[in-house]
């Protein structure tokens, strides 16, 4: 029997989270799409590795063998991965990944005159997927918007970006340019509220889910822009976003009272390049927020 790697991400996950609906709202999938993955792991190993209960979902003996083990085989894995990628690739290739809201050709351009020698090719990447991209060598190097997990990258900090709040446009706080978090206290956040420690009031409540779980979020920000829409709660992203998932049924606005995501350059602690250096010290003088 092959393990499925994939799966066993899937279920550190839900073992980190100790909950289904947390760990699927983590990996942007539905619930019953990540119960059946990790029934199936369980099919695979012949063992039950979590039991549900009113505190929630808590691993059995098995399961915390396995997480024990998942771990580090997990980050083998992509270590190979990475390797086997950046080995692939010519030597004077250099990827530069790029997300929604911020603007890096003028970056490219100048780095592009600095560095002849290299074949520079800019990739899209999101929010949801920034890690993935950095861990495989898609990219040599990746505008990121933080957190990161600690640890695995060097991290340049660029400058913070404000946030947004995404209403219906049928709200009776549409025609503002601004609320405060404590405004919107009656309304349901579509996303985790790790994503906004300030938040106060609702998250989404599955009503199927076992207790101990606290609920469902949609899974994509279309999803929950489209729920948005819909006028079932509201969706907090970073200002440089608004403009890219820009919809006459959805309108943003400036949310006080919560802390700015910050925007900052990324790339792997193994990567040796140069030009990484170089590329970085540009991207501070032209992104970075300057002398004092």
């Amino acid at each position: 029997m092959d393990l499925d790697l994939r799966r066993v991400r899937y279920f550190v996950a839900v073992a980190e989270e100790c909950s289904f609906v947390r760990a699927a709202s983590r990996l942007y999938m539905t619930q019953p799409a990540l119960s059946r993955q990790v029934r199936a792991l369980e099919e695979d190993l012949g063992t039950v590795l979590f039991l549900r209960d009113r505190q929630g979902t808590v691993l059995t003996r098995a399961g915390h063998q396995l997480l024990e083990d998942a771990r580090p085989m997990l980050a083998m894995a992509q270590a190979v991965q990475q390797r086997a990628r950046m080995a692939s690739r010519e030597v004077n290739q250099f990827t530069i990944g790029f997300m929604p809201g911020v603007i890096v050709t003028p970056i490219v351009r100048e780095f592009a005159r600095m560095a002849p020698q290299l074949d520079i090719d800019v990739v899209h990447t999101s929010i949801t997927d920034q890690v993935a991209f950095l861990l495989d060598g898609r990219v040599d190097v990746c505008y990121v918007r933080l957190p990161l997990p600690e640890g695995m990258f060097e991290v340049v900090p660029l400058f913070p970006e404000p946030r947004v709040v995404a209403l219906s446009s049928e709200h009776p706080f549409a025609d503002l340019k601004a609320v405060h978090v404590e405004d919107l206290r009656d309304m349901t956040l579509l996303q985790d509220p790790r994503d906004v420690p300030e938040w106060r009031g609702r998250v989404p409540l599955d009503p199927v889910a076992p207790p101990g779980d606290a609920g469902r979020f949609p899974a994509t920000i279309e999803e929950c822009l489209q729920t948005v829409a819909l006028g079932s709660g509201c969706y907090v992203i970073p200002a440089g976003m608004a403009d890219f998932y820009r919809r006459d049924d959805v309108v943003y606005l400036t949310l006080e009272g919560v802390a700015p995501r910050v925007v900052a350059l990324a790339y792997s602690k193994h990567r040796t390049m140069p030009e990484l250096l170089q590329f970085a010290e540009l991207s501070r003088r032209v992104l970075g927020p300057g002398p004092d």
